[in-house]
Formats: C-alpha cells, sequence, structure tokens
C-alpha cells in the first residue's frame, strides 16, 4: 500500500523537475552508488566483442531480463524454457512481448511517456485481463485513480524535461513512482522494470540496451523489495536506499552481460 505521496513527489512539487532530480542525486551514497555502476557500464561497453556482436549481446540481454522481471512479478520459468519458447505463462510471455519492442518504443519514450506506458501495459497484460483493460488506467483501488492521474502528471513532466542528473536516478525514480502507483492494476511490476530500462537507454547510460538491471533485481531480490518498502515511506533515507540498489542492480546487470560477452569471445 501506498503510504505518501513521496519525497520525489514533494520536491518536484517545489520548483523545476531538473532541480528535484539533482537534489534526489545529492541523497547520501547516490552518487557513489551511481558512479560504481556507470564504471561497469562503461568497462561492458568497451569490450572488443561489442565491434561485431552488440546486436547478439543485446538480445540475450533482453531475454535475460524479461524472464528476470517476470520472475520477480510471480511467474518464474528457467532460461532454457524462456529461450527455447516453452515457457508459457502469460506474464513470461508478456515480458517477452515488451523486450521485443524495447527499441521502438524507446524512440517515443522521451517525447510521450503516456503513450508508452500504455503500450507497455498492453504488451504485459494481453494474455492476462480483458482486451478493453488492456492499456487503460484502473478506475478503483488505492491510491485513488485522482492521485494516480496527479503523480503519472509529475512523472511525465520530469521524463520531458531536460535534467542533468544520472540516468539512474531518474531511472529508479520512475521505476519506484510506477511499483508504488500501480497505474493499472495488473503486470505493473513488468511495466515498472520496462519503463525503468527505457529511460536508462533513453538517457544514453546503455543506449544498445547490453544491460539487464532486473537480472540484478532478481539476483538481489529480498533487498528490492525491502528497499521499495523503504521508498513508499517518502523518507530521504528510504528513497535513496531505493537509488543505491537500483544502481547494484545496473552494476551486476553490467557484469552479467560483461560475462557474456566473455564467453562469446572464448567461442
Amino acid at each position: 500500500m501506498v503510504r505518501d505521496a513521496g519525497h520525489v513527489t514533494r520536491l518536484c512539487t517545489l520548483g523545476r523537475v531538473d532541480d528535484a532530480l539533482l537534489q534526489v542525486s545529492l541523497l547520501p551514497g547516490v552518487q557513489d552508488a551511481c558512479d560504481t555502476a556507470r564504471k561497469a557500464v562503461d568497462r561492458l561497453r568497451g569490450h572488443r566483442v561489442l565491434r561485431r556482436k552488440s546486436t547478439e549481446v543485446s538480445t540475450e540481454s533482453l531475454l535475460r531480463g524479461a524472464r528476470a522481471s517476470a520472475a520477480l512479478e510471480g511467474a518464474p520459468a528457467h532460461l532454457e524454457e524462456v529461450r527455447s519458447g516453452k515457457a508459457t505463462h502469460p506474464l513470461v510471455q508478456g515480458a517477452l512481448r515488451i523486450s521485443g519492442e524495447m527499441g521502438p518504443l524507446g524512440a517515443t519514450w522521451k517525447t510521450a511517456p503516456r503513450q508508452v506506458l500504455a503500450r507497455l501495459h498492453v504488451l504485459a497484460a494481453r494474455d492476462a485481463v480483458p482486451a478493453e483493460r488492456l492499456g487503460r488506467p484502473r478506475d478503483e483501488g488505492t491510491p485513488t485513480p485522482a492521485e494516480v492521474a496527479a503523480r503519472l502528471d509529475i512523472l511525465s513532466d520530469l521524463l520531458t524535461a531536460r535534467s542533468t542528473a544520472p540516468a539512474i536516478v531518474v531511472a529508479a525514480i520512475v521505476h519506484g513512482e510506477l511499483l508504488a502507483l500501480r497505474p493499472f492494476g495488473e503486470a505493473d511490476g513488468l511495466v515498472a522494470r520496462a519503463a525503468s530500462r527505457l529511460t536508462l537507454i533513453d538517457r544514453g547510460l546503455d543506449p544498445k540496451a547490453l544491460v539487464a538491471p532486473d537480472v540484478g533485481h532478481l539476483e538481489f531480490e529480498k533487498e528490492y523489495r525491502e528497499t521499495f518498502e523503504g521508498y513508499l515511506t517518502g523518507s530521504a533515507e528510504g528513497v535513496a536506499a531505493w537509488i543505491r540498489h537500483c544502481a547494484e542492480a545496473v552494476a551486476f546487470g553490467a557484469r552479467d552481460s560483461q560475462t557474456l560477452c566473455e564467453a562469446i569471445e572464448r567461442g
């Protein structure tokens, strides 16, 4: 249950969005965690295998990320089952559909985030909810639909405004807000994690979609859920811990893809 409108929401209503994000990036330990994650991503992006096989690494990363996101949503599957098409759970299939459209959706994410969120839900929940509910905000529950609409407006402003805050900070706030709001009522976790990854792609940290943060979230699932509970309190400490976890997940995802590159190099 959402217990607070959120530290980030309050900051965003006080002034310019970029100022709010910069304030968030100055919370304890956030900048160091983002720097560590960026170094891991930069190390990956410099791997020589990517000069000729970046598409192969990206495809595998998206598949691994889809499998991890579905598992976090309560639909675990073995990686080989996902790769072979034998994992038929609706949420696994939804996560795979999202991964297949990550490139096209990235082109409109920064200019029309509400449109992309609706599309993500259509992809995520197509086999799980009636067609008339796909891509449509829920009309009951907590937080109230009115509060959800207001906070999604703030989130849209955040995404369409310029900011010098680290991409990981922006992605973590997108992730946390969407998890907290549950805007559609079904498959919201898949949507939140996909939106976070789109933010990392759009903001230049991982433009070729080589890194699967969801693999890190699944690896550190206990911390993922505990720090999200902290985010829900709206405290500066809770928000900082959540962003630090998200940075750690990015770093883990980068190392996972680095291992994949090394395996490809060995043949």
